[in-house]
């Protein structure tokens, strides 16, 4: 079996850190066969690294181009859209980086352009992959048994680990006339889900739900199943932390994320029963195959008895790619589509306008 050649689009933080070296690791699957992206530097870079990949003026050019199966589309969020849309056209194979899109209303449309599609789809969301997430789903309560659920996010963002542990570039040659136009653009879909006066605050919440809690609210529904609504969220830090409380019936999931500086990183999904704990921690994702961990608690007549898998080395990503290829050759849908996908969009408007309700009261 041949491997299939991949073109990148977006060659920032996470495609120099994660993608590249994880394409590498499998290069009996994959092949990094073309690169793009709005900075010279990083296109030279990324050249310097994978010999025999080619550098592609536009993004056009990589997505139509005879010479790529699949397309990575790691760019900024505005332009996965349209990236999509054209990747959709020229019959690719497509790796959506989180968030798929902005809003809603983007992901309609390109779920009803994808109708009937026979190529493979995949929205990374990387922690439904981690073996640690995998393990849980045979050790969870019964569902009618679930008595509370505990998402944390309490975290430092990436720069904090990478400048540490990894020479990422940054590039400064990005024309800032194409800076701004992004930025507009960002704004304009933003503003479709908080509002067009919106306060900067409620703007920064919205982009932490579609950046970094999009990953939990997707595992949380990955493991639980889709909840009744959302009872109440609230924000505060300037809109850096956020609380929402998800509604399930007869239990609530409570989901908190908090962004500071302290350079720590803390994550974890806890699922209860009266008898039972599951919990599910992950580490910081930009540092590969540091361990997640599973801890299951139960209660015995001699008191609380603790299991673990710990640690599992296996790295979310490496396993993440692994799933996409393998929906590639059997011609399976994967959990995480653009229908998936919408369903997260969904929710996090709903605590949008829960914030909205709590601030106009």
């Amino acid at each position: 079996m041949s491997a299939l050649r991949v073109g990148l689009l977006g060659l920032g933080e996470v495609a120099q850190s994660i993608h590249l070296p994880v394409l590498r690791d499998q290069r009996h699957l994959w092949k990094v066969a073309g690169l793009f992206d709005v900075s010279k530097k990083l296109i030279d870079l990324g050249l310097s690294q994978n010999p025999g990949a080619v550098g592609y003026e536009s993004a056009a050019a990589l997505i139509n181009s005879p010479d790529i199966d699949v397309v990575f589309i790691l760019s900024s969020d505005e332009t996965h859209a349209p990236f999509l849309h054209a990747a959709i056209n020229a019959k690719k194979h497509v790796l959506l980086e989180k968030p798929a899109c902005l809003t809603t209303g983007e992901l309609d449309a390109l779920i009803e352009h994808a109708k009937g599609y026979e190529k493979t789809i995949f929205v990374g969301y990387m922690r439904r992959y981690a073996s640690a997430y995998q393990a849980a789903r045979a050790e969870l309560p019964a569902f009618e048994d679930i008595t509370h659920v505990r998402i944390f996010d309490l975290i430092s963002e990436g720069r904090h680990f990478l400048s540490k542990s990894q020479n990422v570039l940054y590039p400064d040659d990005i024309d800032p006339d194409l800076l701004q136009k992004g930025a507009m653009a960002r704004a304009a879909l933003i503003g479709q889900v908080v509002g067009d006066k919106a306060p900067a605050d409620l703007v920064r919440a919205y982009r932490g739900l579609t950046a970094l809690s999009s990953h939990h609210i997707n595992a949380m529904r990955g493991l639980l199943g889709e909840p009744e609504g959302v009872l109440a969220a609230h924000r505060t830090n300037a809109g850096a932390n956020t609380t929402v409380m998800f509604d399930y019936g007869h239990f609530v999931a409570n989901y908190d994320a908090v962004v500071d500086d302290l350079g720590l990183f803390d994550a974890m999904i806890e699922v209860r029963s009266n008898t039972k704990r599951v919990r599910i921690i992950y580490d910081t994702p930009y540092i590969r195959s540091l361990p997640t961990r599973l801890e299951i608690t139960e209660a015995s007549p001699t008191g609380p008895r603790h299991r673990t898998m710990d640690p599992i080395y296996s790295d979310a990503f490496s396993n993440e790619l692994l799933t996409f290829h393998r929906h590639i050759m059997d011609k399976t849908a994967p959990e995480t589509d653009l229908e998936d996908s919408r369903r997260d969009l969904a929710l996090m408007e709903k605590a949008i306008a829960k914030m909205k309700e709590i601030r106009a009261s």
